[in-house]
C-alpha cells in the first residue's frame, strides 16, 4: 500500500464501518414521497438513531464535511452525474498539494495517492480483494483491478473537479432515481486480511483473496433483514420497510 498522510488516513477511518447501500434511499424516499438528498447533519442523525449510512453521494457529501471540519482541502468528482450510472467519490489534498483519491461508494480500502511514482507495479491494501495498478492520462486516471481467479476489470475515474452546486443538483437527481434492485456492500474482516460482502437483487456473495464465495440464493425478507444486520447492525425495521418496498418494486 502507498503511504497516505495521517490526517488524511485518520478522517477516512472514520467511515471503515460505513456500509454503501441503496437501502436508505429507497426509506427516504419513502418518508419524503419522492426522494431528496439529506444534509449531512441529518446523514449525522440517521446514523445515531438507525445505524444507516447511504448511497455514494451520502457519503462523499459526509466525508467531504469530515474533510473540511479537519482544516483538508477536498473537492468531489465523479461521472455520468445526472444519469442513473452517476459516480462520485472525493480528492482530499495533503500539505503540498499532493492528491488522494478516497472512493467510500466503491468501498475501497484505504485513499489512493495518485500523483505517487510507483513504476506500475501491482498494489495490494487500496482495494479489498483485488490488487490495482493506475496510471493517470491528463484529468482522467484508469485504474486495472487483478482479482484472484484471474479476471481484470477497469474503471476510468474523471479527476476534474465538480462545482458543488452542481455535485448537490446530481446528488438530489441519484436521491430521486429508484432502481427496482436493492444494492448493500459493506467491507468486512476475513483471515486476518478484509474482504468485499454485496448483497444484489436478491443475491449475495463474499469476495476474498481465495476467490468469490457465492451465498445461497433466498427471497425470503425477513432472512435477509438478519443478514443485513449482523453485517451492518442497521435498525431492522429500517431494513425491513425498504426490503418489502424494493420487493414491491420487483414485482411490478
Amino acid at each position: 500500500m502507498l503511504h497516505v498522510p495521517e490526517h488524511i488516513q485518520s478522517v477516512w477511518e472514520k467511515f471503515d464501518k460505513f456500509p454503501m447501500e441503496t437501502l436508505t434511499k429507497i426509506w427516504v424516499h419513502l418518508q419524503e414521497g419522492g426522494g431528496r438528498q439529506r444534509e449531512v447533519t441529518e446523514m449525522r442523525e440517521h446514523r445515531e438513531q438507525y445505524g444507516i449510512a447511504g448511497n455514494c453521494f451520502d457519503l462523499s457529501l459526509w466525508l467531504l464535511d469530515e474533510f473540511k471540519q479537519a482544516g483538508i482541502p477536498a473537492y468531489p468528482i465523479g461521472h455520468h452525474l445526472g444519469s442513473e450510472h452517476a459516480h462520485i467519490a472525493v480528492i482530499a489534498l495533503d500539505d503540498k498539494g499532493g492528491r488522494y483519491l478516497c472512493d467510500l461508494g466503491d468501498q475501497w480500502l484505504n485513499p489512493l495517492p495518485i500523483d505517487a511514482v510507483y513504476d506500475g507495479r501491482r498494489l495490494k491494501g487500496h482495494f479489498p480483494a483485488a490488487e490495482i495498478q493506475f496510471e493517470q492520462r491528463g484529468e482522467e486516471l484508469e485504474v486495472q483491478y487483478y482479482r484472484p481467479n484471474g479476471k481484470a476489470s477497469k474503471q476510468t475515474f474523471e479527476l476534474k473537479p465538480i462545482e458543488i452546486n452542481k455535485c448537490l443538483q446530481a446528488a438530489d437527481q441519484s436521491q430521486r432515481l429508484i432502481k427496482p434492485q436493492p444494492l448493500f456492500e459493506c467491507r468486512i474482516p476475513y483471515n486476518q486480511d478484509k474482504a468485499h460482502w454485496e448483497f444484489y437483487n436478491w443475491e449475495s456473495f463474499l469476495s476474498t483473496w481465495e476467490g468469490l464465495i457465492d451465498e445461497p440464493v433466498s427471497k425470503d425478507i425477513d432472512q435477509w433483514v438478519e443478514k443485513l444486520y449482523y453485517y451492518s447492525g442497521y435498525d431492522k425495521g429500517m431494513l425491513q420497510t425498504s426490503l418489502k418496498a424494493y420487493d414491491k418494486l420487483t414485482e411490478n
